[in-house]
């Protein structure tokens, strides 16, 4: 039975602590913040000042065909012996 209570009571507890910790501080909602005008009209300045950069055209290689299975078969099983002869002592 104590141990029961001593499991409620920690949950209680670990509950409660996290619930204080998580508290976030209440901001006046009314009044917005000056300095974050400021930041959006000079980051709109900064943008209207740049010129617009083009962009680059990227030409996409034409896709190989796709090798056959026995051709595929064929590269993996040459992959795989290499490998293993890398493997064996010499």
């Amino acid at each position: 039975m104590r141990r029961l209570v001593g499991w409620i009571g920690g949950a209680v507890g670990g509950f409660t602590a996290y619930r204080l910790l998580r508290r976030r501080p209440k901001v006046a909602a009314e009044e917005p913040d000056a300095r974050a005008d400021e930041l959006r009209a000079k980051l709109a300045e900064s943008r209207a000042d740049e010129p617009l950069a083009e962009e680059p055209v990227v030409e996409e290689p034409p896709e190989p065909e796709p090798e056959s299975p026995d051709e595929r078969r064929r590269r993996v099983h040459e992959e795989g012996r290499a490998a293993l002869d890398d493997m064996r002592p010499e």
